[in-house]
């Protein structure tokens, strides 16, 4: 079987010695979608827009702090409490989805503290273009041919040929179209049902679906951490369960207040 030969330029334009990156020019779409899609639903539910401004840099500070910092510590912790002025070099690579979705947890509740706003609201809203920020994260990482998978002969092989010449499932694409898959069905459970919802369902949802579809796909994906548990489940396995069972916790009080 011939398999799809995968061998883009991470990088997408280079100017004497500085080189732009297909995963900074998707990272920073990210942000942005996400920026706009909030500002529809201020605008929506009649909040001031300018809200955004503060907002915005909260979650952005929270996504690189938390995913950096979750990098090193839950899959390289021995290089880089060896080598700790590293954890600053972002620039080298290195960014956790588990350790950013804290980080944005956590800047989100110093947020809603200062400014006395909902949590739970406020959670429940970022969820949703967060799928979409995971999206074009995992396509970024594809562009890198990065984040890849098991071996494999099945037709959805793809050939990382940076990487080596043996058919892989790409990883990447699977979680990215998850993703996608996951913000449209919270877009449209937002538009459709969000007046009869309790707070916290929209965020649960979110992350029961999230990490259900991560805690999934990691089993066709190559070893990220640096050792090894030896318990049969990865890392990103062993990270997934605490969030999956904060969503169902969530979902369960939203459902019974609704009762």
């Amino acid at each position: 079987m011939e398999h799809f030969v995968w061998s883009a330029n991470p990088i997408a334009l280079s100017l004497g010695s500085i080189h732009v990156f297909w995963y900074g020019i998707l990272f920073a779409i990210a942000i942005l979608s996400g920026l706009e899609f909030m500002k529809w639903v201020y605008k929506k539910e009649g909040r001031n827009i300018e809200e955004l401004d503060t907002l915005f840099i909260y979650i952005v500070v929270g996504i690189v702090v938390g995913a950096r910092l979750g990098h090193c510590l839950f899959y390289e912790p021995d290089f880089y409490l060896a080598h700790p002025m590293k954890i600053f070099a972002v620039w080298e690579g290195g960014l956790a989805s588990h350790g950013g979705g804290l980080g944005v947890i956590l800047a989100l509740y110093l947020y809603c503290k200062k400014y006395k706003l909902d949590y739970l609201w406020l959670l429940d809203r970022v969820a949703i273009p967060t799928a979409l920020f995971g999206f074009f994260v995992r396509m970024g990482n594809f562009m890198n041919s990065e984040i890849i998978g098991n071996p494999t002969e099945s037709v959805f092989g793809i050939v990382f040929s940076r990487i080596d010449m043996i058919p892989r499932h790409p990883t990447q694409l699977y979680e990215a179209f998850s993703y996608l898959l996951i913000f449209l069905f919270l877009t449209f459970i937002y538009k459709t049902k969000s007046q009869k919802l309790s707070d916290g369902f929209l965020f649960g949802l979110f992350l029961l679906l999230i990490f259900s579809a991560r805690f999934m796909i990691e089993f066709v994906k190559t070893k990220q951490a640096d050792y090894s548990l030896g318990i049969g489940l990865s890392t990103g396995q062993l990270l997934s369960i605490p969030f999956l069972i904060l969503g169902i916790y969530l979902i369960i009080r939203a459902l019974k207040k609704e009762v």
